[in-house]
């Protein structure tokens, strides 16, 4: 049974994402502890509200340099939702710009979309030969919180000599749902809460480590 890590950085819905993880098939912690977070199988980022206050709270407990070392290792890291955001340079938020870890180039902003947030379920468009959505219907749907996103992909090449896999969806506008990039994977949406369809996502991920 893989172990995986649910780094706490006061972001996140980190019981439900421990839940979901640990009833995919893995052995799971919750902690911040950096050596911890570094030496699982799998390290998860969660992240819930602003960009600035994920960031804030990621560099408080080093996180950005628990996942720098981790790719840098070719271990496997999930970001979810504002997990996800914080992966690229930079939010903007209110006039407010915030750096992010700049483990992709890109800027996450406000969607132009006549109701935010994007709340509920939605589908996604998956490459054809995604591994994280692989034995999914295509028309499956996943449920989403957000009002920012990231709305265009800027990144050609990829970790581990690996093209990127980005997934999309729509909401007003095309955005980013998912990116599979070597050991770095991310979605905007939340498995944990997107019932079988996030559970066999997540199997998917863990298959992976």
């Amino acid at each position: 049974m893989p172990s995986v890590v649910i780094l706490d950085y006061g972001s996140g819905n980190l019981r439900s994402a421990e839940r979901a993880v640990r009833r995919a098939g893995a052995d799971v912690e919750v902690t911040a502890d950096p050596r911890a977070a570094v030496e699982a199988d799998g390290l998860v980022v969660p992240g819930v509200g602003a960009f600035s206050a994920c960031m804030k709270g990621l560099l408080d407990v080093a996180g950005h340099r628990v996942i720098g070392k981790r790719l840098a290792g070719g271990r496997p890291v999930l970001g979810i939702c504002v997990g996800m955001q914080i992966l690229f340079a930079r939010g903007v938020e209110h006039g407010e710009e915030t750096e992010g870890t700049g483990e992709w180039p890109g800027t996450v902003e406000r969607l132009h979309a006549d109701v935010l947030p994007h709340m509920g379920w939605n589908t996604v468009r998956a490459p054809a030969d995604s591994r994280l959505f692989a034995g999914l219907d295509p028309e499956e749907r996943f449920y989403f919180v957000h009002s920012y996103g990231v709305r265009k992909w800027e990144l050609d090449s990829g970790l581990a000599g690996q093209q990127p896999q980005v997934t999309w969806s729509h909401h007003g506008e095309e955005f980013v749902a998912a990116v599979e990039n070597g050991p770095l994977w991310a979605t905007q949406f939340h498995p944990e809460k997107s019932g079988d369809a996030g559970a066999h996502l997540l199997r998917n991920w863990l298959g992976t480590l």
